[in-house]
Formats: structure tokens, C-alpha cells, sequence
């Protein structure tokens, strides 16, 4: 067995038992797993708010049933805080509060030790303003702790068998507004059924950024050729949501609405 793994194992045997935040991407995917193999008490808790997409829901559904893990899912509530609604660019502590605060709430209740989340090693190198939120709930992070980064995890989990193991990154649906524009129930939903439409085209790896009237679209260097292939049918999809669709020819960068925080770091 691979030794950041055996790591991760005894870490997990000492926490003895747990509530997994668990969105079923490769981490948290992974993370439960390992929780499965270690023997410990355990149960998977997703959110289904308007911030996640459906399809993220369903693969958490399926992954749980898969690994054979109870799984449990909860309504968040982040949208009724003003301070997530109106998306500054710490919004992701006010969202990752609500969830903790859940899950926290269900571990007191019914007997689990603690709480615990899929931050990896990697993410201590990213803009990550849910950690902070998850240090004031005393949320632990396994896959940190044992020093396992992304790509170490994707490796592990197709050595596990895990169907995850390539899936692309998908964060919730507000990484697609622009920090400053108001986060609302009917943006999200729009955003959902763009995204929906272009994964029904056969992309793979995208975003639909919500710039008002306009839609930019960005797509991985491997997708461009289907993406233009497909111009007409992307057009009709979201030609009902927005006025404008573009193709952002710098292609698909996770976090790039990042970039307005670093500007105004230079300015």
C-alpha cells in the first residue's frame, strides 16, 4: 500500500469516528474511501442547495451507495445570508459556515467525534476562504494532514477503483459570478441549465460565466475543437438565459474570476 495512504489510514483509525463532508468529487470521494477501509464510524453528509449542480448531487448519491457508506442530504441555507448573497470575495467562508454549522450540529446530536472535509496539501497554495470557516468548527482534514495533493490523490483513487479519479474539478455554481454581482436562487438555476445543455454537447471540462447579458464560455484546450463543432448548438442552449455567448479563447482556468482580487492586490 502506497505509504501517504497508510498515513491517511492510521490518522483516520485515530479519529475513530466522524460526519465527512462529502460533495462526491475526487477528494472527498476519495477521502471516504479511505474512511471505509479504515473501519471507522462514519457518515456522508452533501448539501443539495441551489449551489450545487444536480448532477454533482446524483454522482454524490451514487459514490456513497458505491463505496458503502451511509449518506445523508441536507438543505443549506447560505443563500438567505446577505453576506454570501451579495458575493464578495470571501463568500466561500460564509457558505463553507452554514455547512460546518450543519454538520457540526448533526455530529453533537448523534454521537460522532468530530467533523471532517477533503482539503488537500494543494490547497494551502490556492485562495481557499472556507479553511477559515472550517478551523472555527474544529473540522479536520485527513488528506492535508497526511500531505496528499491533488494529483497524488487521482493516482490513488484509480489504483482504488474509483470512478472518480479523473472527474473534472466542480466547485459550487456561484464561482461563476463575478465577485460584487449578487448571488441569487434564479442565477444559479440559469447557470445550472447552461452547464447542463453543454454537458449534454459532450464537453467535459467548461464554465459558463455569468457577465450579465453575456455568457463567456470557457472550455479546456481539449474541448476547444468539439466546442467549435458545436458553436450553433451552444448558441441555442444558452441563447435562452443570455443575450451574448463567447468562447474565451484563453480556454478553461479554474478560479479565473480569481484574477479581479489579484488586480486590485497590484493597484
Amino acid at each position: 500500500m502506497d505509504s501517504f495512504l497508510d498515513r491517511l489510514i492510521e490518522l483516520l483509525k485515530g479519529i475513530e469516528s466522524a460526519v465527512v463532508a462529502f460533495s462526491g468529487g475526487v477528494d472527498s470521494t476519495f477521502l471516504l474511501k479511505a474512511v471505509k477501509i479504515s473501519g471507522i464510524r462514519a457518515l456522508a453528509v452533501t448539501s443539495a442547495s441551489p449551489s450545487h449542480p444536480q448532477w454533482d448531487v446524483q454522482t454524490a448519491i451514487e459514490m456513497a451507495s458505491s463505496i458503502g457508506m451511509p449518506h445523508r442530504l441536507i438543505k443549506t441555507l447560505e443563500l438567505e445570508n446577505p453576506r454570501y448573497s451579495e458575493n464578495s470575495p470571501d463568500r466561500c467562508y460564509y457558505c463553507k459556515s452554514e455547512l460546518f454549522s450543519a454538520l457540526a450540529d448533526i455530529a453533537r446530536k448523534e454521537g460522532f467525534g468530530c467533523v471532517m472535509d477533503g482539503s488537500t496539501a494543494d490547497d494551502l497554495n490556492d485562495f481557499r476562504p472556507g479553511m477559515k470557516a472550517a478551523g472555527q468548527y474544529g473540522v479536520k482534514s485527513p488528506l492535508l494532514e497526511a500531505g496528499l495533493g491533488k494529483d497524488h490523490i487521482r493516482r490513488l483513487s484509480r489504483e482504488l477503483g474509483l470512478c472518480t479519479w479523473d472527474k473534472p474539478s466542480s466547485p459550487c455554481l456561484a464561482s461563476r459570478v463575478p465577485y460584487g454581482t449578487p448571488v441569487t436562487e434564479a442565477g444559479l438555476r440559469k447557470l445550472a441549465l447552461s452547464e447542463a445543455a453543454l454537458r449534454g454537447l459532450g464537453l467535459r471540462e467548461f464554465r459558463v460565466r455569468d457577465h450579465g447579458d453575456v455568457a463567456r464560455v470557457e472550455v479546456s484546450q481539449e474541448d476547444f475543437d468539439l466546442a467549435l463543432a458545436a458553436r450553433k448548438e451552444i448558441v441555442s442552449a444558452l441563447k435562452g438565459h443570455f443575450r451574448f455567448v463567447c468562447l474565451d479563447l484563453e480556454g478553461f482556468r479554474s478560479g479565473s474570476l480569481n484574477r479581479t482580487i489579484d488586480e486590485k492586490k497590484q493597484q
